[in-house]
């Protein structure tokens, strides 16, 4: 039996899509970045959990507005199907890991963030 699903209002569309492009774009950029200032000697004992987190919104907000203006310019970094209303928000995320470049990303991301975290801890 087919269902019928609302439309998404665009707000929370855009808010979706914001937020996967800060969670998994944005964080894993500055988290890495993080590692090696910590690595490199800050030992100020200032936490970095605010300066990722706005780095992130930063990079997100960058992202969406001249991404959106230049897709050709930034294919690699705006994610069209994350501001696509017609996908549920489990299938913009379905639709970024089937992209093959995506897998590449996440594994430079994995073993980056490991390889620091080891050298770090």
């Amino acid at each position: 039996m087919p269902f019928i699903t609302a439309a998404k209002s665009g707000p929370l569309n855009w808010l979706e899509g914001f937020a996967l492009t800060t969670i998994l774009q944005g964080f894993p950029i500055f988290a890495a970045a993080s590692l090696m200032v910590k690595l490199l000697g800050d030992y100020r004992g200032s936490s970095h959990v605010p300066t990722v987190a706005l780095a992130s919104i930063f990079y997100s907000i960058f992202v969406v507005a001249v991404g959106s203006a230049f897709p050709r310019l930034f294919k690699n970094g705006y994610e069209a199907p994350f501001f696509d209303a017609s996908l549920s928000f489990s299938e913009k995320i379905a639709c970024w890991r089937a992209k093959p470049a995506t897998s590449v990303q996440l594994m430079a991301s994995v073993l980056l963030l490991s390889l620091l975290t080891t050298i770090a801890g």
